[in-house]
């Protein structure tokens, strides 16, 4: 059954979502505290995909998240999280201690930053359930029946072996299949070096249609060139348009099945207020979007509600600039929300952000 959230009137049962990854439990300690002041913490759950999943529910697309996680009050109470915001979690597995040894669902600690004073982050999630399972159990294309988009990224891949191989072989089958690929390289470098993570994220680039950042990934240049070179070192961290613009031709010259590359671009004025804006490469261009500049109560999951913002307008067929300023606008205004991910369930409140007349399709 679709879940259409009776406030979204732009609802299109063609796009079927789906994506994979860990859902963790947050604690985070409350009014800005420090952790080892903290005599309490506020439960929440998120991580990447789940966010992304849960905020394009939210405006109404037909959303469906896969993950492992332990049969027991928290793997329950994280699913039951995602389906009371109309994210479809059938797939979902829960595991016995049989399955996954550990039996026990990732968990991170937000230390919230304030002023001059940044967030720290503290995971947990060695041996989660989703990194003890075998996948070699799963019947991708039963799995990925009837979707028309895939979401991965590159954390996922970092929590185990088996994961890099189901990821590898996802993005196969979604090829096979048709399905529209959206990736995002999200390095972590608490979970993996930034040298295996280049490498196995490079490993995806010829699967995906929609990129998401530039690193971490090998770019090569040209054929009569095989040395790597390493994205990183050659990108500046702030870019300027023509910077940004040569990097997005030269993977577009490497890896001609990108449709689309976006990336966002942060100035951190102090721990408070920042201001983002975004790059995106589309149909031969590259967009420059507007400078946007907010106040923080929570940074977590910004650059999910840049990708799930843009997911979003990509699916409603909105004008190329329109589709960046609109994936920019929702990440600023998930800064104003407690939590991982972007719930705003109305598509008019992140166009008003933008200053937008309501009808913005081609």
């Amino acid at each position: 059954m679709i879940h259409q959230n009776p406030l979204q009137s732009e609802f299109d049962p063609s796009n079927r979502f789906i994506t994979m990854g860990e859902i963790m439990l947050r604690l985070t300690p409350p009014n800005y505290d420090k952790i080892r002041m903290a005599t309490s913490f506020e439960a929440s759950y998120g991580g990447s995909e789940a966010n992304i999943a849960l905020s394009l529910a939210n405006l109404g697309i037909d959303s469906t998240f896969f993950s492992v996680v332990p049969n027991n009050s928290l793997g329950k109470s994280a699913v039951r999280w995602l389906r009371s915001n109309d994210v479809h979690c059938t797939p979902m597995i829960l595991t016995t201690p049989q399955e996954t040894p550990t039996h026990r669902l990732g968990a991170y600690y937000l230390e919230t930053g304030y002023g001059i004073r940044p967030s720290q982050v503290i995971y947990d999630r060695k041996h989660s359930a989703i990194t003890e399972y075998d996948f070699s159990q799963v019947d991708l294309d039963a799995l990925l029946s009837d979707f028309t988009w895939l979401h991965l990224s590159g954390i996922t891949p970092a929590l185990s072996p088996s994961l890099q191989t189901f990821m590898l072989d996802m993005l196969k089958k979604a090829n096979e299949k048709g399905i529209t690929v959206s990736f995002d390289g999200n390095f972590r470098s608490s979970l993996w070096s930034w040298d295996a993570a280049r490498d196995f994220c490079t490993q995806c680039l010829p699967y995906v249609n929609i990129l998401f950042g530039i690193e971490p990934y090998h770019l090569y240049v040209d054929d009569a060139h095989p040395e790597k070179g390493d994205v990183k070192d050659g990108v500046p961290f702030q870019p300027s348009y023509e910077e940004q613009d040569a990097v997005f031709d030269a993977f577009i010259a490497r890896y001609p099945n990108l449709k689309c590359i976006a990336r966002h671009v942060r100035y951190a004025h102090s721990g408070s207020e920042n201001s983002l804006k975004a790059y995106m490469w589309y149909q031969g261009h590259t967009f420059e979007s507007k400078l946007f500049t907010f106040n923080i109560l929570d940074r977590v999951g910004g650059g999910d509600a840049f990708a799930s913002g843009l997911i979003y307008a990509m699916m409603q067929h909105y004008k190329p600039m329109d589709m960046i300023n609109f994936a920019v606008a929702s990440s600023a205004l998930k800064h104003t929300i407690h939590g991982d991910a972007n719930i705003i369930d109305q598509a008019e409140t992140i166009r008003n952000l933008m200053n937008m007349n309501y009808d913005i399709k081609r």
